[in-house]
């Protein structure tokens, strides 16, 4: 895999925002909002009509439809609205906000289903995956198994220990035919020297949700510590961490879940907090002592001796906001909605001459995500025609030469705008 930044930028379809007449994209006016205590209840018989009134929370631009939430997701505007009130509070008094975040982290620990010393903010689901990668204790021919089709973003830190440490790394390739075909895969390449097993929740490519709670179970077996990039799933599915009985977990709040930019977090499991060894440490990391030359450091007794120097509580805020937000909604009200936003798409596209559906249909192995490819166009062309004839806003995959297309839609995500993709896709069959 061949992914250095230009090219990298490239497979995310950025060299072709010219086509999304960029001058205008960034002139636009956001759209108006309605007050978060406008949401109605919702109500079976009307759908809907609870979807708009969703949908009215953000401020999004309405064209192109946004279908990249895989990528980064909107935030509402509670979620703004928090950020907003905070920094301003902060700034009148030019005060950190540091007790804004310990209610904050306990908040998300619900939301996720951990203890709040399990918990730690990061900036991103990166972030997360390099603390695990370079905090394990690992030494040179120390194995670590982790998918093809993982990100940059949990593939890159581990690619680096190879470099650093001489830690080798195993790959197999995600199968859309069954769960157990996947942990059968993994269960093939485990030898006495494998330390760690990471998977993607859910990939980034074609929407494959991985059986994380069996995995997790086999790791155990083999004293292997499973990790999980769960940048995919957080907000799109409701998830109870605890009960996957992982390691570790991290995701970005700054998609599924609709928070402010630059937000994250980092679980730990309460028992396996002594496993991970602080690399980035700072004032808020441990108890400080009165330093003398035989000073020792005492790290927190908990997942924050990761966080370190002053932090943006807003943006804290912002994202355990958008936890409520979630909930207002209803978890497994959106997980639904996702699902059949993407199973209207995927029966759209179904046995279109010249149009291959990448993501799973096994039940179990599908989310909100739906990546398919054209036989005629490759990634690039294929995202600029859809972005400039039908001012779609996708996501190119061209990583592991799928050169596919992700639509992922979510709460802010009509069946109307499902129609528009599936007309796309039908006209690209003529015109490409």
């Amino acid at each position: 895999m061949n992914l250095n930044r230009r090219n990298f930028v490239r497979s995310l379809g950025l060299g072709a925002v010219a086509t999304l007449a960029a001058p205008s994209v960034f002139a636009a006016k956001p759209r108006k909002v309605a007050p978060a205590s406008k949401l109605p209840e919702y109500d079976a018989k009307h759908p809907a009509d609870f979807w708009r009134a969703v949908r009215a929370q953000f401020p999004l631009l309405s064209d192109p439809v946004y279908l990249n939430t895989g990528g980064l997701g909107p935030a509402s505007s509670p979620v703004l609205d928090m950020v907003s009130s905070v920094t301003n509070q902060l700034q009148a008094h030019s005060e950190t906000g540091h007790p804004l975040i310990e209610p904050s982290r306990e908040q998300m620990a619900r939301f996720l289903g951990v203890k709040a010393e399990e918990v730690c903010f990061t900036r991103n689901a990166t972030e997360g995956n390099s603390i695990i990668a370079a905090g394990l204790t690992l030494k040179e021919g120390d194995e670590v198994i982790f998918e093809t089709h993982a990100h940059p973003g949990g593939s890159f830190p581990w690619l680096n220990q190879a470099q650093l440490r001489g830690v080798e790394f195993k790959l197999f390739e995600p199968d859309a035919s069954s769960p157990e075909a996947n942990l059968e895969a993994i269960r093939a390449l485990i030898t006495p020297r494998t330390k760690v097993i990471q998977v993607s929740h859910i990939t980034c490519t074609t929407g494959l949700v991985f059986p994380v709670k069996e995995i997790a179970a086999l790791a155990r077996q083999h004293d292997i510590w499973f990790h999980i990039d769960g940048a995919q799933s957080v907000g799109m599915i409701p998830i109870n961490i605890d009960a996957i009985d992982c390691n570790s977990y991290a995701f970005s709040g700054h998609k599924w879940l609709g928070g402010p930019h630059e937000t994250g977090v980092l679980y730990i499991r309460r028992s396996k907090l002594e496993g991970v060894a602080p690399t980035g440490i700072g004032a808020y990391s441990g108890e400080l002592p009165v330093l003398t030359a035989s000073s020792e450091l005492a790290y927190l007794g908990a997942a924050s001796r990761h966080e370190y120097g002053t932090r943006n509580a807003a943006l804290i805020c912002g994202v355990t906001e958008a936890t409520r937000f979630q909930e207002k909604i209803g978890r497994d009200r959106i997980a639904a909605h996702g699902r059949d936003l993407a199973t209207q798409i995927m029966a759209g596209l179904a046995n279109l001459d010249g149009i291959e559906v990448l993501t799973p249909k096994h039940d179990e192995m599908r989310g909100s995500i739906v990546t398919f490819r054209h036989a005629r166009a490759n990634a690039g062309d294929f995202f600029g025609y859809l972005a400039s004839k039908h001012h779609l806003r996708c996501r190119p995959v061209s990583e592991q030469g799928l050169e596919a297309i992700r639509v992922s839609p979510h709460v802010f995500t009509s069946q109307e705008d499902c129609e528009r993709v599936i007309a796309a896709v039908h006209a690209s069959v003529k015109d490409l």
